[in-house]
């Protein structure tokens, strides 16, 4: 007798958890469609679509000279190399 009385409650305490969890869902999809104070507007009509043909300015500065980037790639293998020595010396 006792055993289904904590049963009982046990029940009622769920049933309650329960429909609790489905009010506060309802809730939460009206939370949703606020929007702070410093959101971006945002656009009116949602199916347009960015400008394809806008392309950007040339550029003023000029690509790096060839001996240049190979310095570069130098020191980035030389450096890519200390790492892995050093990867292996802490193992």
């Amino acid at each position: 007798m006792l055993a289904l009385r904590d049963l009982q409650k046990s029940l009622l305490i769920c049933g309650a958890l329960l429909g609790a969890v489905f009010v506060l869902g309802g809730c939460s999809s009206q939370l949703a469609d606020l929007t702070p104070a410093d959101a971006q507007a945002h656009p009116k009509e949602p199916g347009t679509y960015l400008p394809v043909h806008d392309l950007p300015p040339d550029r003023d500065q000029a690509v790096i000279p060839p001996e240049q980037r190979a310095k570069i790639e130098a020191e980035l293998a030389a450096a890519r190399e200390r790492q892995a020595i050093a990867a292996k010396d802490a193992k």
